[in-house]
């Protein structure tokens, strides 16, 4: 409603006021979009695809720019895999009322075809991205994208949100570094198991770095837990867990961050 009264405004490394067209429930268009960007939580992917399938036509693209390892199933199991593109960004944002976003780190965007395939509807995609101003660009292995920024995600938010910190003050105290240490360690195994090629060797001084990067961010997580809403754990570190538990890999660390968030939102 803020929205579409007032425009959308964006703070920070930009500053534009929209105005756009915005609307509660998707029952009420009656367009068939070329695109579709699906960027709701994880916990909200299959109702979100249920509420917006009667407008995916035969070209339409639906592209997942979300958090977590299990979106891309979900969305499969209700769009079909033809319209899916798969993403990641590390552009940074923060909410800070209805209607007003804080744009706090410029980031940069991949998206993929789940083949690998340099397809020209990504190609055409990517150049609509590039034009309108984010940092975007193609990847040919976007599934392990999405488990690297699951394996960084895993390591950095759960701490931020349990301690209330921004992401910087995990390198400014000896025991929480360690502790990133370890949890990217862990996660980086279950990966590797799953087929994806990684290594704590490749993702701890990777994850430090988006650290350093993000220092003065506080996560998506952190923000969840201050605004008193649901966080992502369970697709974060919990679908970690779960795969680790289905290889018999140890999985404490991941168990014990979703059983302290999963703890710490429900006394919210």
């Amino acid at each position: 409603q803020c929205i579409q009264q007032k425009g959308l405004r964006i703070k920070g490394k930009t500053q534009m006021l929209i105005q756009v067209s915005a609307i509660e429930n998707p029952q009420d268009l009656s367009i068939t979009p070329e695109v579709v960007l699906l960027t709701v939580k994880s916990y909200d992917t299959e109702a979100a695809c249920h509420h917006l399938r009667h407008l995916v036509g035969d070209d339409t693209m639906v592209v997942s720019l979300q958090n977590g390892l299990d979106n891309i199933e979900k969305i499969k199991q209700v769009m079909g895999q033809k319209h899916l593109i798969a993403g990641v960004t590390t552009l940074g944002v923060l909410f800070d009322e209805p209607g007003v976003i804080t744009h706090t780190g410029i980031g940069t965007t991949q998206l993929g075809e789940l083949d690998g395939a340099p397809s020209e509807r990504l190609q055409n995609l990517i150049h609509v991205f590039n034009k309108a101003g984010l940092i975007t660009q193609m990847s040919t292995d976007i599934t392990g994208e999405i488990w690297r920024k699951a394996i960084i995600n895993s390591s950095i938010n759960p701490l931020t949100a349990f301690f209330g910190c921004q992401n910087g003050y995990l390198l400014e105290n000896p025991v929480l570094e360690k502790t990133v240490e370890a949890i990217c360690t862990e996660s980086s195994i279950i990966a590797a198991h799953e087929g994806i090629l990684v290594s704590p060797e490749e993702m701890i001084p990777r994850t430090k770095e988006v650290i350093q990067e993000t220092a003065l961010n506080s996560s998506s997580m952190l923000q969840s837990i201050q605004q008193g809403k649901r966080t992502e754990i369970d697709s974060i570190n919990g679908a970690l867990m779960r795969k680790g538990l289905g290889r018999n890999i140890d999985v404490s660390l991941n168990r014990i961050l979703v059983e302290l968030l999963t703890s710490f939102n429900s006394i919210k």
